[in-house]
C-alpha cells in the first residue's frame, strides 16, 4: 500500500527550525570540530574519520560532506519503509542542508584552548540536534538506529550511540593521537547531554493522582493521550475520606499538559511524578509521521 506524504502550512515552522538547527550545526563544525580537529559522534565523526585516512593514507582528497551524505543516504534508503515517511523526508532534508552548509561556511577561529573547544560545541552540537528531534526531524544515521530501538524498547537509547561512537574514537585515538580523542569524548558526552534534556520523545514518566473526581479527569486525560489509567478505591489514613487513586503512565513530553488538565478540573488533587526507567507490555507511543 502505497503512503502519500502531505504538507501543510503546520510544517512551515517546523522545516524553518531545521533550516536553523542545520546552520548552527554547520557553525559548529567548522568552528568547533574542525579548528579543534574533533571527532563528532554518529556519522559525523565516521565521515571525518574516513575523510582524513583517505587523505592521509591513499592521497585522496574525499571531502567531510561528501562521505557525510552518502552515508546519510545509503541509511535512509535501508530504512525508509519502517519508520515515518515524513520524519525521514524531514531528516534527509537536515542533513543534506547541513553537508552544502559545512562545505561552504568559512569563519575564523574563536579559541584555541582545547577543553573551551571541546565544552562549547558540545553545548552548540547538542543544541542544534535537540532542535531538529524537537521538530519532527533527524540528523539521520545513527539517530535512525537510536529512534528505532528508542520505539521497540519505550525508551531513550542514545546510551547505546554513545557506546559506537567510543570505538569510532578508539580509532581516531590510534591513528591520530589520543589528546583529539579524550577531547572529543568531552565533546561527545556535553552534546548528548543537551540532547537528552531537550528530546523527551521516549521518556516516560509515571503519575498517582490522589482525586475525588476520578470520572472527570480520566476523560480529560483522554482527549490529551491514548495512554489507560488504573483507578484504585483507597482512604486517607488521617482523615478517613474515601479517594480515589489513579495510575498512568504517559510520554515527558505530555505531562505539562496533563498536569494542566487534571488541576483545572479538580484543584484539590494530590499528584505524584515519578520518572520511568522501563515499560514491558502494551505501551502506545504516537507513531512518527
Amino acid at each position: 500500500m502505497k503512503t502519500t506524504v502531505r504538507f501543510g502550512r503546520k510544517d512551515l515552522p517546523r522545516i524553518a527550525a531545521i533550516f536553523i538547527s542545520a546552520l548552527i550545526y554547520s557553525i559548529g563544525m567548522v568552528v568547533f570540530v574542525r579548528s579543534g580537529n574533533l571527532f563528532p559522534g554518529g556519522y559525523a565523526g565516521v565521515s571525518r574519520l574516513i575523510s582524513l585516512i583517505a587523505a592521509d593514507q591513499f592521497g585522496l582528497n574525499i571531502p567531510f560532506s561528501v562521505v557525510y551524505f552518502i552515508l546519510n543516504i545509503a541509511t535512509t534508503l535501508f530504512i525508509y519503509k519502517t519508520i515515518g515517511h515524513k520524519f525521514v523526508l524531514y531528516s534527509v532534508l537536515w542533513y543534506t542542508l547541513s553537508s552544502i552548509m559545512t562545505g561552504i561556511i568559512q569563519l575564523p577561529v574563536i579559541t584555541q584552548d582545547p577543553l573551551l573547544i571541546a565544552v562549547f560545541g558540545g553545548l552548540v552540537n547538542g543544541f542544534a540536534v535537540g532542535i531538529t528531534l524537537k521538530s519532527n526531524g533527524s540528523t539521520g544515521g545513527t539517530d535512525f538506529i537510536a529512534i528505532d530501538l528508542s520505539q521497540r524498547l519505550h525508551r531513550p537509547t542514545w546510551n547505546y550511540i554513545f557506546a559506537f561512537n567510543a570505538i569510532v574514537l578508539a580509532c581516531a585515538g590510534y591513528l591520530y593521537g589520543w589528546n583529539q580523542a579524550l577531547y572529543s569524548i568531552i565533546f561527545q558526552y556535553v552534546s548528548k547531554e543537551v540532547v537528552g534534556m531537550m528530546h523527551q520523545r521516549y521518556k516516560v514518566s509515571r503519575l498517582h493522582v490522589v482525586t475525588d473526581k476520578p470520572d472527570e479527569i480520566c476523560t480529560g486525560v483522554f482527549k490529551i493521550c491514548r495512554h489507560g489509567i488504573t483507578r484504585i478505591a483507597c482512604q486517607g489514613a488521617y482523615s478517613h475520606q474515601d479517594h480515589t487513586l489513579l495510575m498512568l503512565s504517559i510520554n515527558t513530553y505530555q505531562l505539562r499538559d496533563v498536569e494542566k488538565c487534571i488541576l483545572e478540573i479538580d484543584p484539590h488533587a494530590f499528584i505524584s511524578v515519578n520518572a520511568v526507567e522501563r515499560i514491558i507490555g502494551n505501551y502506545y507511543q504516537t507513531p512518527l509521521e
